[in-house]
């Protein structure tokens, strides 16, 4: 029979504490829900999500910037190394903001500034909510329709339909 001591593991975990706060503060990725994201000039993040909210960015991003539901508004001074995103959102890019990625919005408006410096593709799809309904509700829809046929098949094979009575008649 083998004899576990808590105390090894004990001091790695306080030998590993510090390593495992410089990580965390490498890796400074923003997610948010329903709650506005604002990076400040000066200050640095990774990855910035975002989901029925708006992003302002002044300072500089390592990673993507994506909004699902709101905007993205790239101030002047601003450096982006990945992508800019906005689905169903605006994004705006004002002069002297950097984009080493691309710049997408869909379903809203696109606003760049002549003086912005954007490495990637530019793309939008406009359209409003129409072309929000046709990429996300659309699918949804389409299996919801397979589920309840599925359910009424499975009904009908349970109870089925009953046979029509015919009565005789005597003379």
């Amino acid at each position: 029979m083998t004899w576990f001591s808590p105390l090894p593991a004990l001091c790695i975990l306080i030998l590993a504490a510090p390593y495992t706060s410089l990580a965390a503060e490498s890796n400074s990725d923003r997610f948010q829900f329903n709650h506005d994201i604002r990076i400040q000039s000066g200050e640095r993040v990774g990855d910035v999500t975002c989901i029925h909210c708006s992003i302002y960015i002044r300072g500089q991003s390592s990673g993507d910037v994506t909004t699902i539901a709101g905007n993205v508004y790239a101030e002047s001074g601003t450096s982006i190394a990945g992508d800019v995103t906005a689905i169903g959102g605006n994004v705006r890019v004002e002069s002297g903001a950097q984009v080493a990625g691309d710049l997408t919005a869909i379903g809203g408006s696109l606003h760049r500034d002549p003086q912005a410096t954007v490495a990637g593709d530019v793309t939008t799809i406009g359209g409003g909510g129409a072309w929000i309904f046709l990429i996300f509700l659309l699918p949804f829809l389409f299996l919801g329709g397979i589920i309840a046929l599925i359910i009424w098949l499975i009904q009908r094979s349970r109870h089925p339909a009953p046979v029509p009575a015919y009565t005789l008649r005597r003379n």
